[in-house]
């Protein structure tokens, strides 16, 4: 008989403030499994530049961390992949001790698997049971092609990656994905072969885990608020049994330095940010829209004047704090605007302006306080909307800039990613055509604005 256990993390999104119960809880784990096996995977998004050393060192504080825990593999998730540029993604696991493992993620210049990845990583244990483990991220077709990816569908790579598993006779087969559950339950009823998956990206929970098709679905959840464990039984390398369960990690014992721990991580990287000098501003520039100085206001100047835009819109929720009149470093920027949202140049024809600018009034009363999670919105409310060259009269006609909307004439409007990604303005995405303007977000742009009208 042979017994493996596996500890898994997922979405923990850089809350520092778990890593420390987290890591205890790994090295007592790997102790307590002396004589059986103990392999360690985080199935992605582990950082999130919202934290301030995560921004400040693109992500390398994460795999530092990581390294202290001897992860045996990771895949990424779109925090990884997409809030990096290609340079730092290429370079982000240069120092990492243990390998990625992904399937999908292809090179566009050299057509193969991303330079820090491997498609699939075999592992043969003491009693000689051969595992093979493959990692799958969620396939966002619109955006990785910009940053220089070439993202595949799980559907096609898949069997490709399975048939090189038998041809290299594997036991024990372990999906690391960051694909979300439904894709976990749909890969189950079609792939019984595999024999466990370990999810994320929906920040889903499975407290004991979830049996489909004879597949073991294991998740914990998000933020590292969980700790996800597999206990696996083998017979002849061959799993007779398996079970998966989840331990909160709020319910494991502190420690006297661990808020000193977590303090200093968010010091450190607010110092690394505050060190670098952006512009120096004659005034203070209030998150209050109806305020003096609203910054929204100079968001919707650089936004514009970086797609060259007939018009733009934003919307206050982005804007966490004021700036302060004198110098504005990176850290005040990351601190006002910690999103992982990017500026897009949408262009479409005045009737369909008219039908956006229609659905944003629809929803205006629903948003100005609608709590607003996800699509790379890292703030509280969704806010009030707020437009530069559109007005509206009393019998809903539209004017950009002072003249009426010529119904077939193109414009160009200055938006964001999120807008096209959220649900309320479905014109966006139907009929709008797109540029994401990668690999910049919203706060590197109002950046370069600052820094040209505002030099120190």
């Amino acid at each position: 008989m042979e017994n493996i256990k596996i500890i898994h993390t997922n979405d923990l999104h850089s809350h520092f403030e778990n890593f420390p119960k987290i890591e205890r809880f790994i090295k007592q784990e790997r102790q307590s499994s002396e004589h059986g096996e103990f392999f360690l995977f985080d199935i992605g998004d582990a950082m999130d530049r919202a934290h301030p050393l995560s921004e400040a060192t693109d992500g390398r504080a994460n795999i530092d961390w990581m390294n202290l825990q001897h992860y045996d593999g990771a895949t990424i998730g779109n925090n990884e992949g997409l809030g990096n540029d290609y340079q730092h993604l290429s370079h982000l696991y240069d120092d990492a001790n243990f390998s990625v493992i992904l399937g999908n993620l292809y090179d566009k210049k050299t057509e193969e698997i991303a330079n820090f990845a491997q498609q699939y990583k075999t592992i043969t244990t003491k009693a000689g049971t051969k595992i093979g483990v493959i990692g799958f991220t969620a396939p966002y077709i619109l955006t990785y092609p910009l940053l220089g990816w070439d993202i595949r569908f799980m559907q096609d790579e898949m069997p490709k990656v399975l048939t090189k598993l038998r041809d290299e006779n594997c036991d024990v087969v372990v999906l690391l994905s960051h694909l979300g559950v439904s894709m976990d339950r749909m890969i189950a009823n079609k792939y019984p072969e595999i024999d466990v998956i370990i999810g994320s990206h929906t920040h889903h929970l499975f407290k004991n885990g979830e049996m489909d098709n004879g597949v073991l679905l294991a998740a914990a959840g998000k933020y590292g608020q969980h700790i996800g464990t597999i206990e696996l039984q083998l017979n002849k390398n061959k799993v007779i049994s398996k079970q998966a369960f989840t331990t909160e990690t709020a319910s494991l014992p502190s420690e006297a330095n661990d808020d000193d721990w977590i303090q200093k991580k968010y010091d450190q990287g607010e110092q690394i940010l505050d060190q670098k000098k952006i512009a120096k501003l004659p005034y203070t520039m209030t998150k209050d829209i109806n305020g003096e100085h609203p910054v929204i206001e100079e968001g919707l100047n650089a936004i514009q004047k970086f797609t060259d835009a007939d018009a733009g819109v934003l919307s206050s929720g982005l804007f966490l704090t004021d700036l302060k009149a004198g110098i504005v470093t990176a850290k005040d920027l990351h601190n006002m605007l910690p999103h992982a949202i990017h500026v897009m140049k949408t262009t479409m024809t005045g009737n369909n302006v008219w039908r956006m600018v229609m659905e944003m009034e629809k929803n205006r009363p629903f948003l100005r306080r609608h709590l607003q999670k996800g699509m790379g919105f890292r703030g509280k409310i969704f806010g009030e909307l707020v437009y530069r060259g559109i007005t509206i009269d009393k019998k809903r006609n539209v004017y950009i800039n002072g003249h009426e909307l010529e119904m077939n004439k193109e414009y160009k409007l200055a938006l964001l990613d999120h807008y096209m990604f959220v649900p309320f303005f479905p014109t966006i995405e139907i009929v709008g055509e797109n540029e994401i303007m990668y690999p910049d977000f919203l706060r590197n742009v109002f950046a370069e604005y600052l820094r040209e009208k505002y030099p120190i």
